[in-house]
């Protein structure tokens, strides 16, 4: 666990698995930085990225971080290059032996290490401190101004609650948690004129409270862009997915421009995965979130503009324009399109589970709840990867995580490499062949009947916490009558639009649709939402980056 003293200063971290370490160099910094800056020290690398984590949605600011080379599990190197996804500006030192200066010097290229200090540093005042100095104040002469965070007021088994404090999270926004029932919670509602009956209150950073807010409101009122700065654009891309933020990034550095349209937060179903780790270039594997976030600051970097909390109800051909119009009657158009609108999650046919959504019953990972699933019984429906990575994460506090899966195995639907993991994970457990007949509870989750799929046999389970990853439903409804679909709604492309080798009655160009290209020329399809996809986060990216390449091609010869 991370140990702090002080509570509103910005914090310098070190991490040591030694304690006596640890506690060595926490009393040095202190010694000399205590009345400044607030120490905050951890003992192995997942507890410090998970306080780090923490500092983030509080809106506090981190200025130095200090982590030791030889860690379990987690090396100094690979905790430095984790947190710069959480605290970008925070300058890094890698704390080593003389037998380790080699790799330090190689850290300086994979985290832009700032500075190595080799142990022991006796007298601090001649090895340790002119080092931290310097930091300070390199880190001082950027720009990093305190985040005023954003307070949410709800209830623990509010669906609205939940999916507000989701929203923020996935969209990178600070924000407090407070109870309704607790002091702080009942001051903060007296303040917003509410009785509570009506949650959340959602309190902004000028003070402003907005009861119930939906994403739209909310999403403007926090600083996240919602309104395109411009009416015309090279390439709209709708979706903000793996495939849509690897249209955004390609789109933008190739000078189109691009603004990216995602009416939740950007990440899509692979931005909720607790771990990722068969994506190309991360051996440790890469949480939904960090890849994410890392590819919105990197389209950003190129120019494109990110919209959130947008909802697309149509698109239309309008000569040589591209026109996508929005649910407010607002509308942008473009040269060209991208669809990477991706799937959801099918909803969980179980009598009493729409009224427990958001009570007990999620949709996806909700990392945001897995702190309170600390050892407590969880399950969750699915048997793919998404659910498996869940099961991994979740296992890590849990008391018990329980897959329910209908098939007869997961190596059907599941990688290999999750397959054995799970299998070695002592408090995971697989149940084959079983479906969750319904859900109870008052107000909350608070039992499971489970069905035996081949005998019928069925049997009742406490459960408080029931995660569902099943089905791949695209979000494609709004395209009813505009591109060519198949019968489960998936977009057809390219190859599979012909038939013998003709192009559908609706094209009308002399050549064939291009391999991406939809039955409306200039509309092209990328990732989960075309039909055939392979459903994995790197080919939504490749395609992506692909579905760019052919929107030059069509710019080239319109």
């Amino acid at each position: 666990m991370a140990q702090d003293d002080g509570a509103t200063r910005t914090v310098i971290m070190t991490v040591d698995d030694d304690p006596g370490v640890s506690r060595a160099v926490a009393r040095d910094l202190r010694r000399r930085y205590g009345a400044t800056y607030r120490i905050v020290r951890a003992e192995s690398g997942e507890s410090a990225l998970e306080a780090l984590r923490e500092l983030k949605l509080r809106g506090d600011l981190v200025a130095v971080l200090l982590a030791d080379y030889r860690m379990p599990q987690m090396n100094g190197i690979e905790f430095l290059e984790r947190a710069m996804d959480v605290y970008p500006g925070a300058r890094r030192v890698l704390l080593t032996a003389y037998a380790d200066t080699g790799a330090a010097i190689d850290a300086i290229n994979v985290v832009d290490l700032d500075h190595y200090l080799l142990k022991p540093w006796d007298p601090p005042e001649e090895k340790l401190y002119p080092v931290v100095d310097d930091l300070l104040q390199a880190w001082r002469a950027g720009d990093h101004r305190p985040v005023p965070s954003t307070k949410v007021v709800g209830h623990r088994w509010s669906a609205r609650s939940s999916e507000v404090r989701e929203f923020l999270a996935r969209n990178q926004v600070p924000y407090r948690w407070y109870s309704s029932d607790t002091p702080e919670g009942q001051r903060l509602l007296s303040a917003a004129g509410q009785d509570g009956q009506r949650l959340p209150v959602v309190v902004t950073p000028d003070g402003t409270p907005l009861v119930e807010p939906e994403a739209p409101d909310l999403a403007a009122h926090v600083g996240l862009a919602t309104t395109p700065t411009s009416d015309f654009y090279d390439l709209v891309v709708i979706g903000g997915g793996p495939a849509g933020l690897g249209a955004a990034v390609y789109g933008a550095s190739e000078g189109l421009r691009t603004v990216l349209v995602e009416r939740s937060a950007t990440g899509g179903q692979a931005g909720q995965s607790s771990r990722i780790e068969n994506y190309l270039g991360f051996p440790d594997g890469v949480s939904g979130g960090q890849l994410t976030e890392r590819a919105r600051r990197q389209a950003a970097k190129f120019g494109a503009e990110i919209l959130t909390a947008r909802e697309v109800t149509g698109l239309e051909a309008n000569g040589a324009a591209r026109v996508v119009r929005f649910s407010d009657g607002s509308a942008v158009a473009a040269h060209s399109v991208i669809l990477a609108t991706g799937v959801s999650y099918r909803q969980l046919a179980a009598p009493g589970a729409d009224d427990l959504t958001g009570c007990g019953v999620f949709y996806g990972s909700a990392l945001t709840e897995a702190a309170s699933c600390q050892g407590h019984d969880v399950y969750i429906v699915g048997g793919a990867n998404s659910a498996g990575q869940a099961a991994m994460y979740l296992a890590r506090g849990a008391k018990s995580v329980t897959l329910l899966v209908r098939g007869a195995s997961l190596a059907a639907s599941m990688s290999h490499y999750l397959v054995q993991q799970i299998e070695e994970t002592p408090n995971i457990h697989v149940r084959c062949h079983t479906v969750v007949e319904s859900a109870h509870g008052d107000g909350r989750l608070e039992r499971l009947t489970l069905r035996d799929a081949g005998a019928g046999d069925t049997e009742q389970v406490d459960a408080q916490w029931l995660f569902v990853f099943i089905g791949a439903a695209p979000l494609t409804g709004w395209l009813d009558g505009t591109v060519l679909r198949d019968e489960r709604g998936f977009i057809l492309a390219g190859p599979d639009l012909t038939v013998d080798g003709r192009a559908p009655a609706e094209w009308d160009l002399d050549r064939p649709p291009y391999h991406l290209e939809t039955s409306v020329p200039g509309v092209f399809v990328a990732g989960d939402a075309r039909a055939e996809s392979a459903k994995r986060v790197a080919s939504a990216v490749g395609e992506g980056a692909m579905a760019v390449m052919l929107v030059h091609r069509y710019l080239e010869q319109s």
